[in-house]
């Protein structure tokens, strides 16, 4: 166990939310690990952006955009930061995240907290010129009138500063956020995005857009969102988001507390659901698998399954930062056990 993990271990003698802002500003002090980025293995290149590494961190973690060179140092292939709304809002009222230890697992009901567009945009404007690739996840204000507009205002100001940018319509703790799933909502979101993105690329260059998925979709819905995503401009889908629903056998005595469950209940009904995306696609579209990454047998289980791309994040609390390294080393084991030269390859294997 390294100093970090032991590290991550500690974190947990604290109550979820303050180890949380604890690990942030132990991370913005430069006490976190550091290792390279560059796995030519391990590379993947979505929409024309290259990604050194195929691990990723998920959204959630870095909702400021205040550590996003510290988790690259660490040895994420890319960074997801978010999810920012366009003006601040406190979210839901505390206690809003819970780790449930005995299941490997957190539950939680934030609801977009976040210092809000202005903070968000000051600090990507601060990293302009530095190396590494810095998604913004950008969500809807709880109390918007016209939450597509919200999207589109992420993307107006975050154009310049953020490598790619993810459509997080699948939180479920912000009231309302998952209709915009629905076909007709769907159609008409993407389409005022493109709009928007093609003023844009004019101005300041091309950036990928992806949409995050929930779970909690049946066939016909999947068909429905990747027909309209294939259709609307769409670049990847990051699939997928936590889960209301409650899998058998959680042990934990907090496991009924309300909000999106994460961590490894997830892995087998995300893998589903990314399965079901990918056949659904036909591979046109490219997918980023999250949910229950814990390890490389999970992370190469969501290649197999059709990703491009995985990130993490709740195992993190309970794996530690090491987390990453191992994966990537188990990964690139696995790829030459069973005689594949590039992680593309496995691309869908199943």
């Amino acid at each position: 166990m390294t100093l970090h993990d032991l590290g991550a271990r500690t974190l947990r003698l604290f109550d979820p939310e303050t180890a949380h802002g604890v690990s942030l500003a132990a991370m913005s002090l430069g006490l976190g690990p550091r290792h390279s980025q560059r796995d030519p293995t391990l590379s993947v290149t979505i929409a024309g952006l290259t990604f050194p590494n195929c691990v990723g961190l998920a959204a959630g973690y870095d909702k400021n955009a205040e550590v996003p060179d510290a988790m690259l140092a660490a040895g994420f292939g890319f960074v997801e930061c978010g999810s920012v709304t366009p003006r601040p809002q406190d979210g839901n009222p505390r206690p809003r995240l819970f780790r449930l230890t005995e299941d490997r697992a957190v539950i939680n009901r934030m609801g977009f907290n976040n210092q809000g567009l202005d903070a968000f945009e000051e600090r990507l404007k601060r990293r302009r010129g530095m190396p590494g690739v810095v998604g913004a996840n950008i969500g809807a204000n709880k109390d918007s009138a016209d939450r597509t507009a919200d999207y589109v205002e992420g993307l107006r100001r975050l154009w310049p500063w953020a490598s790619y940018f993810t459509a997080n319509i699948s939180s479920p703790n912000t009231p309302g956020l998952r209709a915009l799933q629905t076909r007709a909502a769907l159609d008409d979101l993407l389409g005022r995005l493109r709009e928007a993105r093609a003023g844009l690329t004019a101005a300041h260059g091309p950036r990928p857009v992806f949409l995050k998925v929930a779970p909690d979709l049946d066939e016909g819905e999947i068909a429905q969102i990747a027909e309209a995503c294939l259709a609307g401009g769409i670049d990847a889908l990051v699939v997928s988001n936590t889960t209301v629903d409650r899998p058998g056998g959680l042990r934990s005595r907090q496991a009924a507390e309300t909000g999106g469950l994460s961590g490894k209940p997830l892995f087998q009904p995300s893998t589903q659901v990314l399965a079901d995306f990918y056949a659904a696609t036909q591979g046109r579209l490219p997918l980023i698998g999250v949910g229950g990454v814990g390890s490389a047998q999970e992370a190469w289980a969501k290649i197999r399954a059709g990703a491009s791309a995985v990130q993490l994040y709740s195992a993190l609390v309970f794996e530690g930062p090491g987390l990453v390294g191992r994966i990537r080393d188990g990964l690139r084991a696995r790829l030459a056990a069973e005689g594949f030269g590039h992680l593309s390859e496995a691309v869908g294997r199943s």
